[in-house]
C-alpha cells in the first residue's frame, strides 16, 4: 500500500504567487489593456440554461473555431481549462510511471510540478555558460541531447517563459525532427506566441504545421493577448492520433459554457481589436527596454509581452535581490514577478508590458528604488 501523503508529492509546494490586490499589478502577463469585446458581449448574452445545463462534452464549438481561425481540421485540435490543463493531460497521455520529460530551464515552472503529479521524472538539460551569435542566453544544446536518457516528452516554450527568448525555428525543427525519429512527442508551450513579430516570421505556422506531425503537439491559451485568464481557455493542436490520446487523458466538461462562447468570440476577432493591442505591446515592449538601458538595467530580449530583467550589478537602494526589489515595488503599489537565482542569469525579476500609463508607473517606482 503506497503510504499517505505519497512520497514523491512530498517536496512538493502549492502553487502560491502574491495575488494581493494592488494598484498597477505588471506580474502575470495578463492583458493590462482589458477583456476582447467580443467575449465580453458573448458572457453578456449568456441565458439560464447556460448555467442549467452541462457544456458540450469536448467544447466542440471552441474546436471548431480554432480550427477555423488556422485552417486545420477539427480533429486536430483539443480544448481544456488553459493550456497548464492540456500541458497536465498530456503528461499523463505520452508518459508512463518513471519515464522522463526533458526540458530546458529556467522555463515555465510548472512543468517539474506536472512531471512529479503524473509520476514522471523531470529531467532538466542545463546550457552552456555563454551567450553565442545564436543567442544571448547562451548556446543551445544539440537537439539529439534532448532525447538522451529517452524521455517520454520534450518540452518547449516559445517564447520562453519567464525570459521571453524566442529560441530559433530552424532549431525547433530539428528538435521536432529528432523526436519524431525517436518516437518522442514534443510539447511547444505557445502561451506568448501571439506577440512574435510577423515581420520576422508567421506566428501560427508552427501550430498548422502541427495539425500534420506525427509528435508535435503545439499549446496555446486565451490568457494572454485575448484577456480571458478569469475564464481559463486554452486548446492545442496535433495529428488527430495525438490529440484523440490527449483527450482521453484531458477528461470530459473542461471548457464551461461562458468559457466556450466568449473564447468563439474572441478568437473570430470580429471588430479587429487584436491587432491593436499586438501593436502597443510591441511599442511599449521596445520603450520600457530602452528605458532601463538608460537606468543602467539590461533586459533580455523578447518575443513576449514581458521583459526579464537581470539584477546582477544593478545600483539600487534594496540588495539587488529578486525578493528585496519586487517588495519594494509593491511597497509603491506595483506587483512585478520574482525570479531568484535562475539558471544562466542568476537574480531577475519580470515585468507585464502594459499602457503607457502603467509603464510610467514602473519607471517612477524604480527611479524612487534607485534612490
Amino acid at each position: 500500500m503506497t503510504p499517505f501523503p505519497r512520497p514523491d508529492y512530498a517536496p512538493l509546494e502549492p502553487y502560491a504567487p502574491d495575488r494581493r490586490p494592488i494598484a498597477v499589478d505588471l506580474s502575470d502577463n495578463t492583458n493590462r489593456w482589458g477583456v476582447h469585446p467580443g467575449a465580453l458581449a458573448a458572457v453578456a448574452g449568456a441565458s439560464a440554461e447556460d448555467f442549467l445545463r452541462y457544456p458540450p462534452v469536448y467544447a466542440d464549438h471552441l474546436r471548431a473555431a480554432v480550427a477555423e481561425r488556422f485552417g486545420v481540421p477539427m480533429e486536430a485540435v483539443s480544448t481544456g481549462c488553459g493550456s497548464d490543463d492540456l500541458l497536465d493531460s498530456l503528461f499523463r497521455a505520452t508518459g508512463v510511471m518513471g519515464e522522463g520529460v526533458r526540458f530546458i530551464p529556467p522555463t515555465f515552472s510548472m512543468i517539474e510540478i506536472f512531471a512529479r503529479m503524473n509520476g514522471l521524472e523531470a529531467m532538466p538539460l542545463e546550457r552552456e555558460a555563454g551567450a553565442g551569435p545564436e543567442s544571448p542566453f547562451g548556446p543551445l544544446p544539440d537537439p539529439a541531447r534532448l532525447l538522451e536518457g529517452g524521455p517520454a516528452m520534450v518540452y518547449l516554450c516559445r517564447p520562453n517563459n519567464p525570459t521571453g527568448e524566442v529560441q530559433p525555428r530552424r532549431w525547433v525543427d530539428a528538435v521536432i525532427e529528432a523526436a519524431e525519429g525517436a518516437g518522442t512527442v514534443v510539447a511547444v508551450d505557445e502561451a506568448y506566441a501571439d506577440f512574435l513579430d510577423p515581420r520576422v516570421e508567421d506566428p501560427d505556422d508552427l501550430l498548422r504545421a502541427a495539425a500534420g506531425s506525427r509528435r508535435l503537439v503545439v499549446l496555446r491559451t486565451l490568457s494572454k493577448v485575448y484577456g480571458l485568464a478569469g475564464l481559463r481557455v486554452g486548446y492545442a493542436v496535433g495529428s488527430p492520433e495525438v490529440i484523440r490520446e490527449l483527450e482521453k487523458s484531458r477528461g470530459p466538461y473542461k471548457v464551461n459554457r461562458m468559457a466556450e462562447a466568449a473564447g468563439v468570440a474572441a478568437l473570430r476577432d470580429e471588430a479587429g481589436w487584436i491587432p491593436g493591442i499586438l501593436d502597443e505591446v510591441r511599442v511599449e515592449r521596445t520603450r520600457l527596454a530602452q528605458e532601463l538601458s538608460d537606468r543602467g538595467l539590461a533586459a533580455l530580449p523578447s518575443g513576449a509581452n514581458f521583459l526579464c530583467v537581470p539584477l546582477a550589478g544593478a545600483e539600487l537602494s534594496v540588495d539587488p535581490t529578486a525578493a528585496a526589489v519586487t517588495a519594494a515595488f509593491r511597497e509603491r503599489e506595483v506587483a512585478i514577478r520574482p525570479f531568484p537565482a535562475l539558471p544562466g542569469i542568476g537574480e531577475a525579476v519580470r515585468v507585464s508590458i502594459g499602457p503607457r500609463a502603467e509603464m510610467d508607473a514602473f519607471l517612477q517606482a524604480l527611479d524612487e528604488i534607485r534612490g
